[in-house]
């Protein structure tokens, strides 16, 4: 690992949580009909927004390929591409299934593997200067985050088996 890269990971992390926060209110905030619908349609066919992401990862991809920036460059290529990779992996669900709804589950398991990759990338080399209060803390921090995660999924069960099918006709619902 280069340098900078942990620092460029961290960047791309920061854009790819707060994009992937921003588009699940925005989806809502659309269905709920409490925010106008700004879903754009080609042809009566709506355009998703991982298509939005696909174009940017291509856009950066080529950009860091071809010009290889430094300095602030890369810092703003690193959160574009976190903003374009939680744009795409916000509908995993959607592309690896061809359809279905946007709430799909593989989607939120896609978002925590990638959120885990780039943390692990932007934070390992902090791990390595680990003191033993450092991996006692850590160890008490993973597990809280465990237990938290136990009660979240079984919440979220709860929660997918009482509110699934209204945002499920919500969807449906916001369709053209």
């Amino acid at each position: 690992m280069n340098g900078g890269s942990d620092q460029l990971a961290r960047r791309a992390l920061f854009g790819f949580i707060l994009t992937f926060i921003a588009s699940r209110i925005v989806v809502l905030l659309i269905m709920s009909q409490r925010m106008p619908n700004l879903y754009f349609f080609m042809r009566g066919t709506h355009v998703h927004h991982l298509n939005y992401g696909i174009f940017l990862l291509a856009g950066v991809g080529a950009y860091t390929l071809f010009w290889m920036p430094t300095g602030q460059a890369a810092r703003i290529a690193a959160l574009i591409y976190g903003v374009a990779m939680a744009l795409t992996f916000d509908e995993f669900g959607m592309w690896l299934h061809l359809g279905g709804s946007y709430w799909q589950r593989a989607s939120i398991d896609a978002i925590i593997v990638v959120a885990a990759v780039l943390a692990l990338i932007g934070f390992a080399r902090s791990i390595r200067r680990f003191e033993r209060r450092h991996l006692l803390a850590s160890i008490a921090l993973l597990i809280a985050l465990l237990a938290f995660g136990v009660v979240l999924y079984d919440t979220s069960v709860h929660i997918g088996r009482l509110e699934g099918p209204r945002l499920r006709d919500l969807e449906l619902s916001s369709s053209p």
